[in-house]
């Protein structure tokens, strides 16, 4: 197993999930309701800042692996799935939308899987329509887990939840883009 400062912050990114989830349990004597959800708030930024400076330094410093790469978008799907189940639990996210953005995850991972387990895995590569739906849902996360009004105007609650609604719609539109690209690989495998 490799080790760089990219795979260091990559498991520096899975170590802050449980701290997303876990400010949430600490006893309301210790901090108010508020305050955690600006802590939580603030480890998820921390951590999805992570992923995006891991990812810049693998690059910049020619430390890109196989091992950086399987695990990458692993702590990002567990980063996302941790926070939305919270959410769904404070009741701050529909279920409903939820479920969608975690089994759309699951999905395409084991479709990514099995597209480089035949020699495809670029037809399944990340598009442009993935990474607004990403974008999209890591606005959503944070300002769901704030919950309140930021600089006292912005109702973070009402433009989180607007987010991950838009995050679920582009969710479903990505995963048939790529469920649309495999289709003609998944029919000539199946034919054979």
């Amino acid at each position: 197993m490799p080790f760089n400062i990219p795979i260091l912050l990559t498991w520096l990114r899975m170590a802050l999930i449980p701290l997303v989830v876990g400010v949430f349990y600490l006893p309301d004597a210790w901090m108010s309701l508020y305050a955690k959800g600006v802590a939580s708030t603030a480890i998820f930024i921390v951590a999805a800042i992570t992923d995006w400076f891991d990812g810049f330094l693998a690059r910049r410093w020619n430390e890109t692996s196989a091992f950086g790469a399987f695990l990458d978008p692993v702590a990002d799907k567990l980063m996302v799935a941790g926070a939305l189940l919270l959410l769904v639990h404070l009741g701050r996210a529909d279920s409903i939308l939820a479920f969608i953005i975690i089994g759309r995850e699951i999905a395409i991972s084991a479709l990514r899987e099995w597209m480089a387990q035949i020699g495809a895995s670029k037809s399944v590569a990340v598009s442009s329509i993935g990474k607004i739906k990403t974008t999209a849902q890591m606005c959503a996360i944070p300002m769901l887990l704030f919950y309140g009004r930021l600089f006292g105007v912005i109702d973070t609650g009402f433009w989180g939840q607007w987010l991950l609604l838009i995050a679920a719609v582009l969710t479903v539109w990505s995963m048939l883009y790529y469920l649309r690209r495999a289709w003609p690989l998944i029919k000539a495998t199946e034919q054979k």
